[in-house]
């Protein structure tokens, strides 16, 4: 890992990350061979907003140690079925039509290890999270039947239906 001004790149067997950290002004960060520590020194709403660079550079180094991974899938209703194709994903989550979404983009790529689970990996943690969004957009799980993409281990709320 090294750290120049306004910028820390992270290096690691999986790739290599960079990332834009705020003014060193704002901020008061220590960097050591093995860790990383940042602090803000008010709690302003300016300082507030910017977030959390350790975080950002934990999130980073686990990205290109271990990799991260979004498992978004059907929790066995009927709904979604998925095709993997090299560069697509073809849904078929009840609409007349299948949806078809570009599954690779940079540094991750998706597999379906069975017709109702996708698992979106790379070492990048806003790029899974954001293509594993996208993918649940397609049919979000709604509350009445529960049919829908959910993430692996989410819970929704279920309602009860018009009684008689």
């Amino acid at each position: 890992m090294s750290l120049c001004p306004g910028r820390v790149m992270v290096n690691g067997p999986l790739g290599e990350l960079t990332q834009m950290v705020p003014a060193a002004d704002d901020r008061s960060s220590r960097t050591t061979a093995s860790s990383s520590s940042s602090a803000r020194p008010s709690a302003a709403r300016t300082a507030r907003s910017t977030g959390s660079p350790g975080r950002l550079v934990a999130n980073m180094v686990e990205g290109v140690t271990n990799g991260l991974h979004e498992d978004p899938r059907d929790p066995g209703r009927r709904l979604p079925r998925v095709a993997c194709a090299a560069p697509t994903l073809e849904l078929n989550v009840g609409y007349s039509h299948s949806v078809v979404k570009n599954a690779t983009a940079g540094d991750h790529a998706s597999r379906c290890p069975s017709q109702t689970q996708v698992i979106v990996k790379g070492i990048d943690k806003q790029k899974v999270g954001q293509v594993a969004a996208e993918i649940r957009t397609v049919r979000p799980p709604e509350p009445y039947k529960g049919k829908g993409i959910r993430y692996e281990g989410e819970y929704v709320r279920r309602k009860v239906g018009k009684r008689a």
